[in-house]
């Protein structure tokens, strides 16, 4: 029989003292998850534990490489890997905002690690030594992403894949209670990071250009400003400014006329 340690008059037995110091790597591994991984997980979950402690081993080695030196900012590298891989502008960072709001060193309550939140055996299938270094962290995300689309052809089951695995999908997308709200939220914050298509307004159809328009429209114009034209305002012309007279050149002298006959003279009489 096991012996018993006596607490406030009630006997405890020796395997119960165990308990508590079984909790404290869970509750130590938990908190230190939640605090340095910058996520929400509870102090006593003993889901993933083995991922959790991969991926706080991976922090905690990648820490001391970026205290003195900044990461570089992940909207050019998302734009590289988006152009490298042959992916849809804007999916990739829509699915990295949906997974770790952009944070390089967030750790999720699974495990999963980096921008891209790769799994701790999706990143050693893609070759990953640190996940939270954004630079092979987004390449590979964006490597893993690209390959679902070509496995599936289709952008919501390629998300649904890189969220559960591509062995769950099977033609739709899984519905276990996690996927098929990722996968909403994925397409919703795509529809904001893709590129808009500019909009060309159309202009009218004009059948003639302006100047041959011009060209036939003035007589009618013409035309109709003359029917316009009251009846009495055809007759009404304005007044002609005077001229001015230009004095008349003195005409030359005629000749002096010869005297008639003296017979013709005579006969006026």
């Amino acid at each position: 029989m096991g012996r018993k340690r006596t607490v406030g008059g009630i006997e405890i037995p020796k395997w119960a003292w165990l308990v508590p110091c079984a909790l404290v790597p869970v509750v130590l591994l938990n908190v230190g998850v939640a605090w340095l991984g910058g996520t929400q997980v509870s102090p006593l979950s003993f889901s993933f534990l083995q991922t959790k402690a991969r991926a706080l081993g991976a922090y905690v080695a990648h820490r001391p490489a970026c205290v003195l030196d900044d990461h570089p900012p992940l909207e050019p590298l998302i734009v590289d890997a988006e152009r490298r891989h042959g992916i849809p502008p804007g999916l990739l960072r829509a699915l990295i905002q949906v997974e770790s709001e952009t944070r390089v060193h967030r750790i999720s309550p699974a495990g999963a690690m980096g921008p891209g939140q790769l799994m701790p055996d999706t990143a050693a299938m893609m070759r990953v030594d640190d996940p939270f270094d954004p630079a092979p962290s987004v390449d590979a995300s964006g490597r893993y992403l690209a390959e679902q689309l070509r496995r599936f052809r289709d952008v919501r089951l390629a998300v649904a894949a890189y969220n559960a695995g591509p062995g769950s999908v099977n033609g739709r997308v899984p519905r276990n209670g996690e996927t098929e709200f990722y996968v909403a939220k994925v397409l919703a914050a795509y529809e904001h990071t893709r590129p808009r298509t500019p909009v060309v307004a159309k202009r009218p159809a004009v059948s003639e250009s302006p100047a041959k328009a011009v060209t036939v429209k003035a007589p009618a114009v013409k035309a109709a400003a003359r029917k316009a034209r009251p009846a009495g305002a055809a007759a009404a012309k304005p007044p002609a400014a005077p001229k001015a007279r230009v004095p008349a050149k003195p005409a030359s002298r005629p000749a002096p006329a010869s005297k008639p006959p003296a017979r013709l003279a005579s006969a006026t009489h």
